[in-house]
């Protein structure tokens, strides 16, 4: 039995996908996970269960030492633990992506460098060091500017500024909420960059020995204007012109070539302007929280399946059906604890809705972007075409009302009387 090691983060959404299909497909599998270090051992978990993601040289000896034997793949679930898979997987002797790729694509910062340097389109963009040479840049910036943490997922800590008191207020937001979010904030600074219009699209591909292969090209129909960038829809297949989408395609090979990746699934976000395609980010993983369970039905197996069948060399078939399918990221209207929702079966029982799925329970705190990196949870739909997936979503969201309460509740109190809780 082959066997695999799973790096799973204790807050991510696929953690159950990808054990699912592990199972389905026979695998053994190894979980190594990022639980606190301190609390892990009272839990009575193995020190493989409290890795350090962040500290990849460290927790590969961790790893080391736990393993009877070694793995005959490694895969990172997302983000925080990529680095440490692909430094893995060069011990191990493991085909995957250098460390050295998956670190600057991660960065922001070192990203934007990285389209500079070979000719590919790019905004105007700034290294932003700390809140002194925000005031030194500030004659330097043609607004609007985007300001962005350079680690952080999800739309969280990226803010647009259309002024310079507006630029003031969202670095020192930015900074706070990288601050929290990262260790080596203090080291890593900020990015400004200016601010690309356009239309949003997303790319999930698979690479094999450096050739990229396409899974699906997203439309995202939502205008993403900012100041924050909470994203809600994905559509596929995309209503871009065939010639536009064999663009996209090709300027995503080019940029994971030159970045350095050749193994493993590969999401890239970019805007389409009247200039051209610019891309937001390319990401040695797959398309984030629940969304990959929108192709299952378009691909013939799940999105994790295929990842660990190709991870294991084993041989991938794509099964690619007629039609289309779409999702919602149900986005979250204000900070407050969750009490509960209404109308999730109604939105359940519409025409085209194949699934409706909660991740945020009653006692959950939520927040919107640019704090928050979490959603209410995910709609998803089929249709015979693009536009019908994405109104059965519009539709589906419209029935639900979610009851979010502050987390403090206020008080009321006039003179001689007792406190009275507004809610």
């Amino acid at each position: 039995m082959k066997r695999a090691l799973l790096l799973l983060p204790t807050t991510g959404y696929r953690n159950k996908d990808f054990l699912a299909a592990a199972q389905a497909l026979d695998v053994e599998i190894v979980t190594a996970a990022n639980y606190c270090h301190q609390l892990a051992p009272a839990w009575g978990m193995a020190p493989i269960m409290a890795l350090h993601f962040d500290r990849p040289e460290q927790a590969a000896d961790t790893i080391a030492r736990e393993l009877d034997r070694a793995p005959d793949a490694v895969l990172a679930v997302d983000d925080a633990g990529l680095e440490l898979a692909a430094l893995l997987c060069a011990r191990y002797g493991l085909p995957g992506n250098a460390r050295q790729a998956v670190r600057r694509l991660r960065d922001k910062l070192a990203f934007r460098r990285l389209l500079q340097e070979h000719g590919l389109p790019c905004p105007a963009f700034h290294a932003l060091p700390s809140q002194a040479d925000a005031d030194a840049l500030l004659p330097q910036l043609e607004f609007p500017v985007v300001v962005k943490a350079r680690r952080l997922s999800a739309s969280r800590g990226v803010i647009r500024a259309d002024n310079a008191e507006a630029f003031a207020h969202a670095v020192r937001r930015v900074r706070a909420i990288q601050a929290r979010a990262d260790r080596d904030a203090a080291a890593l600074g900020l990015v400004v960059e200016n601010f690309i219009p356009g239309r949003e699209f997303a790319l999930e591909g698979m690479l094999q020995n450096g050739a990229l292969t396409t899974l699906a090209l997203f439309d995202k129909p939502d205008p993403l204007d900012g100041p924050y960038f909470e994203e809600t829809l994905y559509v596929t297949p995309s209503r871009l012109p065939a010639a536009v989408q064999d663009r996209v395609r090709e300027d995503t090979a080019r940029i994971c070539q030159r970045a350095g990746l050749r193994e493993g699934p590969v999401h890239a976000e970019l805007r389409i302007n009247e200039r051209g395609t610019w891309f937001l980010e390319v990401a040695a993983r797959s398309i984030g929280g629940l969304c990959g369970r929108t192709l299952t039905h378009l691909l013939g197996q799940s999105l994790e399946a295929l990842i660990l069948r190709q991870a294991l060399g084993e041989p991938i078939a794509l099964e690619r059906k007629a039609g289309a399918a779409g999702v919602m990221m149900i986005p979250i209207p204000r900070r407050g604890v969750v009490h509960g929702v209404s109308g999730l079966e109604a939105a359940r029982a519409l025409p085209g809705i194949s699934d409706v799925t909660l991740s945020a329970e009653p006692g959950h705190l939520v927040a919107p972007p640019p704090e928050g990196s979490s959603y209410l949870g995910f709609i998803f739909s089929r249709g015979d075409d693009p536009a019908a997936a994405e109104a059965a979503l519009r539709a589906a969201h419209r029935l639900l009302r979610f009851d979010i309460r502050p987390e403090y509740p206020a008080q009321l109190r006039t003179p001689g009387e007792r406190p009275r809780v507004v809610s």
